[in-house]
């Protein structure tokens, strides 16, 4: 089948309907993340809150990790992603998280950031009338490879944290995986790896974040998507998860559509959810249905 072509900080969190021009965010550490190089707003990573309207709510969020090769955030996979996720009923969190090339980070920031994200949400779960069962974690290109380095690298917390949001799993229930970056070896997109790990990177980091490496029977069921003609992060990356997946015995879902170049994200501009979307979306939300996602 052939694809179209195609901090600010808050006193207090409120609900988002969709479509609303300035959704809350707040950042994850309010006294500084782990690591800072600075105050500046990229040494600040962030969530932003997308809400279901109370009648659609199905109960399940998604943190968002948007692409953009670990050197900038792709909107269009972070906040498009969020609003079509809870037209369907399903509350959106969009993580900023920080970044390589000219903003200076390097693992483990990226994944401290997912994690972090995953048990706010999991912690503050009903003051969004989320279920703290029911919560994912969603990423395309190498926001694709950070949720896959969450879905392979969780840890159930550390009961004797003083921050009680550290004392929660950041274990998701369910990934999307959209045209990811997963390994770091030779299949990999070579621009991801260097922000991520830096120039030369020692054998064992590069292996500790190939995430189709750290699969298991405890990895979280997952759905994935790619093009087959994709240039820019091979399908390779999502056939070897898939095929870890397999090997575990975890439930997955993979798609591999003919043609369409790498980046396509929903498939429609501007974030116009009523135009076509591409097909991924219709079977994306069918598998999320059999995981008690939607509705």
């Amino acid at each position: 089948m052939r694809f179209f072509l195609l901090l600010t900080f808050l006193v207090a969190l409120g609900s988002v309907a969709v479509g609303a021009d300035a959704p809350p965010s707040f950042p994850l550490w309010p006294n500084g993340a782990p690591g800072a190089l600075g105050t500046a707003e990229k040494d600040i990573p962030s969530l932003t809150v997308f809400l279901p309207e109370p009648a659609k709510a199905t109960g399940a969020a998604m943190v968002i990790c948007p692409g953009g090769g670990y050197a900038h955030l792709a909107d269009h996979e972070g906040s498009g992603y969020a609003r079509w996720l809870a037209r369907n009923g399903v509350a959106g969190f969009v993580l900023k998280y920080r970044l390589g090339a000219a903003d200076g980070y390097h693992h483990p920031a990226m994944l401290d950031d997912s994690a972090r994200a995953l048990r706010i949400v999991r912690s503050r779960a009903a003051e969004w009338n989320v279920d703290p069962k029911r919560i994912g974690i969603m990423g395309s290109s190498a926001g694709g490879h950070l949720a896959a380095s969450l879905l392979t690298h969780w840890d159930e917390g550390n009961v004797d944290a003083t921050d009680p949001v550290e004392r929660v799993s950041s274990r998701p229930d369910v990934g999307v995986l959209c045209y990811a970056v997963i390994t770091m070896g030779p299949q990999t997109h070579s621009g991801s790896k260097k922000n991520l790990l830096g120039d030369n990177p020692p054998d064992q980091l590069v292996e500790l974040m190939s995430n189709e490496l750290h699969v298991d029977e405890k990895t979280p069921p997952t759905f994935l998507w790619s093009t087959g003609d994709d240039n820019v992060v091979k399908v390779a990356n999502s056939m070897a998860f898939a095929a870890a997946l397999s090997k575990a015995k975890v439930p997955f879902e993979l798609h591999v559509f003919q043609s369409g170049p790498h980046g396509l994200g929903l498939g429609v501009k501007n974030g116009d959810l009523d135009g076509p979307l591409l097909p991924w979306t219709t079977h994306c939300l069918t598998w999320l249905r059999l995981q008690r996602f939607v509705k």
